[in-house]
């Protein structure tokens, strides 16, 4: 089932259900807080090429270390191969 937000399709959209602020940050609107699948429409919206490039594209955490180097170097071969396959 599709829900209907403002006459367009919002389930999954990631630019309906989380989209970006002026100030470059993204939120959740106060509509989506009353919809029962707001979990699920999130996490299909984060499934999409848009989302994963979104993820792929946030400015990485100032830490130290190279352990924290590999680990966000994982994450962004992870979320590179994802593209790669949609």
């Amino acid at each position: 089932m599709i829900y209907i937000l403002n006459a367009m399709e919002c389930f999954g959209n990631l630019n309906a259900v989380f989209p970006e602020k002026s100030n470059g940050l993204r939120e959740v609107p106060v509509d989506c807080m009353s919809c029962a699948r707001k979990v699920q429409c999130l996490k299909k919206a984060l499934e999409t090429k848009e989302g994963i490039s979104m993820r792929l594209d946030k400015k990485p955490v100032q830490e130290k270390g190279l352990k924290s180097l590999i680990k966000r170097w994982s994450e962004r071969k992870s979320l590179s191969r994802l593209i790669e396959k949609i």
